[in-house]
């Protein structure tokens, strides 16, 4: 069984997309299409602007979501996995690629997450920190023996990568505690503010909002969600779930587990860059990868 699985932030790059518009007619009709919809040109970032225009929250979260997208979309011959699963932002790519969302729907509704994220970091400083070489459950202990400051595990990347959300005080705090236990890393990352943390409430519930007035059909195969590291095929379930990820951490490495012991032997990334091919061999090294 194959399963496709979708990027999220951080994998950009400028010129991102840049080749397939212009070497694939469906392609270019879709980013076009994508201008029309946000209402700017997010193409001419995409593919000649700089680090730093890319890193725009407007612009990252579309940006990755049209790559992986269009990239699945404009195939030539019909792709159908058996299973689908991304990493944060990626699930709503996941959910294109199963028939759950239509491409327009998905793209508004990653535009309003990327929007109202922002607008989470900037009610109160926060960030993140990617922690190596601890189990998770020494760092899970860590973080809530923390008191009067919000720091969560946030990101199950794969064994031995586990990323930290939540409050300056209470991440700085956090990486201290778990240098002495021994992380060989406890490294602050350059990011906006805390995600799949608490402290990102204010946007769950605009994303919430936004997500019951969207139509979600019944899927073609299997999404495993981020919030439960569990197949979904039920839109109620799919919707509650995408809503909690915002708060909740992304369950990868449990995702990717869960997916080989439902039966997939290949897991074909979708979008830009190549990271997540590298983290499901890291979770299971017996399964084949590739890039679409």
């Amino acid at each position: 069984m194959t399963a496709y699985v979708f990027p999220g932030q951080g994998s950009q790059f400028t010129g991102m997309g840049k080749e397939l518009y212009e070497s694939n007619n469906k392609a270019k009709a879709l980013f076009e299409q994508a201008n029309d919809i946000l209402g700017f040109r997010i193409t001419e970032v995409m593919f000649s602007g700089t680090d730093e225009e890319l890193k725009q929250t407007r612009v990252t979260q579309p940006a990755v979501f049209l790559d992986s997208v269009i990239r699945f979309l404009s195939a030539t011959d019909a792709v159908k996995p058996d299973m689908t699963a991304g990493h944060s932002l990626g699930e709503f790519s996941a959910l294109v690629a199963n028939g759950c969302l239509s491409f327009e729907d998905a793209l508004q509704l990653v535009y309003k997450r990327a929007m109202a994220m922002q607008k989470a970091c900037e009610l109160r400083p926060s960030t993140m920190a990617a922690v190596l070489s601890l189990e998770d459950e020494k760092v899970e202990e860590i973080c809530a023996g923390i008191h009067n400051e919000i720091v969560v595990a946030a990101n199950y990347n794969c064994p031995g990568q586990l990323v930290i959300s939540g409050t300056i005080e209470g991440v700085n705090q956090a990486c201290e505690l778990l240098k002495a236990a021994g992380a060989r890393r406890a490294l602050v990352l350059p990011v906006g503010g805390a995600f799949h943390s608490p402290l990102m409430e204010p946007a769950r519930i605009e994303l919430d909002e936004a997500i019951a007035t969207t139509r979600f059909q019944t899927p073609l195969c299997p999404v495993y969600q981020n919030f439960t590291a569990e197949p979904a095929t039920d839109p109620e379930i799919i919707k509650a779930n995408l809503s909690k990820q915002l708060t909740g951490p992304v369950r990868w490495t449990q995702s990717v587990r869960k997916m080989v012991d439902d039966g997939a032997t290949e897991f074909v990334e979708c979008g830009p860059g190549n990271v997540l091919q590298g983290l499901v061999k890291k979770i299971e090294s017996t399964v084949a990868t590739r890039a679409f």
